[in-house]
């Protein structure tokens, strides 16, 4: 499935910008590991879906802290919610196995094509220890990588996109010239066409109801590109870049 409203085609790009935590990485899937692994210890029936309900709430409660150490306080809503018992070490498993979190099926192949196409760069909600072990989950295919290390603040928090607006313009490069893409309707879709950004949405939950463990936005903004899966956006870029040489 791919739609577009965009009026720059793919190849009017030189960079392509990635939320990595929900885009690339699966981490809603890793949470309901984490909770399986726990809930299966304790004789509990969990359900994964209603489990990153109280996860979302959570993790947007005043004093939240960076992910994926806040997992641990998260951790404890959830358990408060579904009978669990609130103890260290299974914060702890929560926070080990978020920061452990697979790739997307498509993700590794889909960025190793986008690498030959574009200087790829992360802009990940993630603390940086984390996001070098989905970097190299992924294949180390980043040109840069921004966390929330780096930026002192998070999506959608415009001071984030500037600090790459300037690193690109280092070299001579604009916003103009970059694709944003990601899943995060609220953390980045909305922001990035505020900032007059050209995005491209990569709807993960296209098949589910709801917005799992990433907070709705107020309004739904409209992509310019919009794709069921990562792998379907490397595609459109391999045709549009052949297409141009041909």
């Amino acid at each position: 499935m791919a739609t577009t409203t965009a009026v720059k085609p793919l190849t009017a790009f030189g960079y392509v910008t990635f939320d990595v935590v929900g885009t690339l990485i699966d981490f809603e899937g890793a949470i309901k590991e984490g909770l399986a692994k726990i809930a299966e210890r304790e004789g509990v029936e969990i359900d994964g879906e209603a489990a990153l309900s109280v996860y979302r709430d959570a993790r947007y409660e005043p004093g939240a802290g960076l992910f994926p150490d806040d997992l641990g306080r998260c951790y404890s809503r959830i358990a408060a919610a579904f009978g669990l018992p609130d103890t260290e070490a299974y914060r702890q498993l929560m926070i080990d196995t978020v920061g452990e979190a697979k790739p997307f099926p498509d993700s590794v192949e889909a960025m190793a094509r986008l690498k030959a196409r574009y200087k790829l760069i992360a802009m990940t909600n993630a603390r940086r220890w984390a996001f070098e072990k989905y970097a190299e989950k992924l294949g180390q295919p980043f040109w840069a990588g921004f966390t929330t290390d780096d930026t002192g603040c998070e999506k959608p928090d415009p001071a984030y996109f500037e600090q790459v607006f300037e690193h690109v313009g280092r070299e001579g490069g604009s916003k103009d010239a970059i694709l944003h893409t990601a899943q995060s309707q609220y953390h980045d879709i909305g922001i990035s066409r505020a900032l007059g950004m050209t995005n491209a949405w990569i709807q993960r939950r296209h098949a589910q109801q709801g917005y799992g463990g990433t907070i709705e936005p107020k309004e739904f903004t409209e992509p310019d590109y919009h794709f069921h899966a990562l792998i379907e956006l490397a595609r459109a870029a391999d045709a549009a870049f052949d297409a141009q040489t041909s």
